[in-house]
């Protein structure tokens, strides 16, 4: 099983939010999650970047590849996504 860190989409319609979530990458984008790590909110200014750091740093120990998006929120954050 190869777990990837990526963006899954809440929000009303013409309103995403976006929740960083540990899932499957063989799951749909809105499918079966194994854990929340995060959230994106984008609507806001300046964006709303709130990330658990502890449960990223966890499960990129683990093996798990960030997609591209949640690599560049991670390093907005401060948090090396290469770093294990």
């Amino acid at each position: 099983m190869s777990v990837r860190l990526r963006l899954t989409r809440i929000g009303g319609k013409k309103d995403p939010v976006w929740r960083i979530v540990a899932a499957d990458q063989r799951s749909p984008r809105d499918g079966r999650i194994l854990e929340i790590v995060g959230q994106y909110n984008a609507q806001t200014d300046p964006s709303t970047i709130k990330i658990d750091e502890d449960k990223v740093r966890g499960w990129l120990a683990r093996g798990a590849q960030p997609t591209d998006q949640v690599r560049k929120l991670l390093r907005t954050q401060g948090i090396d996504p290469n770093a294990r």
